[in-house]
């Protein structure tokens, strides 16, 4: 071992609320695009309220579940919270 510290996946949990129908090709672009890393995902449309919501579950290292969290909080109109555990 050359005295790095590897990072150990954990499991994550996105909340993702699409407020413009605009941004939803750019949210299924990006989850496309992180793949390797989700579980599962579940996407209910509100038609009552004019938003998506999105439910994704991640296996992955810390670093890649904030890229991924990060790039979706960027699009326009769109809110996102994850959480991860703690090992």
């Amino acid at each position: 071992m050359d005295g790095e510290k590897r990072e150990e996946n954990r499991i994550g949990v996105a909340a993702i609320i699409v407020e413009d129908p605009e941004s939803v090709r750019e949210v299924n672009e990006a989850l496309h695009n992180f793949s390797g890393l989700i579980v599962g995902r579940l996407g209910i449309p509100y038609r009552e309220r004019g938003v998506n919501v999105i439910s994704v579950v991640f296996d992955g290292v810390p670093d890649q579940i904030s890229a991924l969290t990060g790039k979706l909080g960027k699009i326009k109109s769109v809110t996102v919270k994850a959480v991860m555990s703690k090992k």
